[in-house]
């Protein structure tokens, strides 16, 4: 079984791998359709169970508080994007455009998370303390997955 950082480290690998094919196709095509639903559902899923297995350990310790803040508020930003795109038409000039800022913030958020997130999760959460929560999060990302549109018309209602 992966550790959490594992966990984590082989969706953004596999979300890298979905925005560069979304980047790579044009219009409405059915590629694209399909790596954006793979990608939007994925990162809806990783996003919440990241929150309540990572950062909910990490925002625990007092000197990870600030890395875990930061982090869950882009991740606020990520799926404020993630719904604008989701609404637009994808034929558009436009939905390139916001797509290339998803791309770019979304990015330098793994990138940031990988780098200097996890070196101070690494500091302030012992190896024993948060064993198992590899399997954690992948379990609860499952239930997040069946729990996306629920959250969505939730959302719509506020």
């Amino acid at each position: 079984m992966s550790d959490i950082y594992s966990a984590i480290k082989d969706d953004h690998d596999r979300h890298r791998e979905l925005l560069k094919r979304i980047a790579n196709t044009s219009g409405a095509s059915d590629d694209r359709k399909q790596a954006w639903q793979e990608f939007y559902n994925d990162v809806k899923s990783h996003g919440a169970a990241e929150e309540e297995t990572f950062y909910s350990k990490l925002i625990s310790k007092t000197w990870g508080q600030d890395s875990a803040r930061h982090s869950v508020h882009e991740h606020q930003q990520i799926d404020d994007l993630l719904e604008e795109l989701r609404d637009m038409d994808m034929a558009e000039g436009a939905w390139l455009q916001k797509f290339k800022t998803l791309r770019h913030d979304y990015e330098h958020h793994i990138d940031e998370e990988e780098d200097e997130v996890f070196a101070r999760a690494r500091e302030v959460i012992s190896e024993d303390e948060i064993e198992g929560y590899g399997a954690r999060f992948l379990e609860r990302k499952k239930e997040e997955r069946k729990l996306i549109e629920q959250k969505r018309e939730d959302s719509l209602e506020d």
